[in-house]
């Protein structure tokens, strides 16, 4: 090898699974999700759902297709959840006045109220780590674009 070649990159093997990204990744979800289950029960939610209200609660007479592009959850997963909270009566779904093949879904009354109270849950759960809010942060950003990038074509 010529002195202008650089040599390849070495890639180093991982000394225990938690050097990996993904299993660190995926361990953090999983402990997420079983943190917040218990205090989701509280206002009678499962995740997907607390998920689908969160993306109401900001953007109210959604469609699927938002509801589904802004939850990252496909229609066959999210259709399920969205009658298990009509059901509820957490909300409800109309004929879109622009055109009535198509639903949109809305938040009801209860659906509002229980909005406050499960926001709060961030607090409980910020409660509960020891890193800062700034990381947690910065923390989120770099999922969003480590998802894009694997998302990209």
């Amino acid at each position: 090898m010529s002195r202008l070649q650089a040599a390849p990159p070495q890639i180093e093997q991982p000394l225990s699974l938690s050097d990996n990204v993904c299993f660190a990744l995926y361990t953090a979800a999983n402990a997420l999700v079983r943190a917040y289950r218990p205090l989701l029960q509280q206002c009678d939610l499962t995740y997907p759902q607390y998920l689908v209200m969160q993306a109401l609660w900001l953007q109210d007479n959604a469609n699927l297709t938002d509801l589904s592009r802004s939850t990252k959850l496909d229609l066959g997963t999210l259709t399920p959840i969205v009658k298990r909270l009509e059901a509820k009566g957490l909300l409800a779904r109309h004929v879109d006045s622009t055109d009535e093949r198509k639903k949109v879904i809305v938040t009801t009354e209860a659906g509002s109220q229980l909005k406050q109270q499960a926001l709060d849950l961030k607090q409980q759960l910020l409660k509960k780590v020891s890193v800062s809010e700034a990381k947690l942060d910065e923390l989120r950003e770099l999922c969003l674009v480590l998802t894009d990038d694997l998302n990209r074509e």
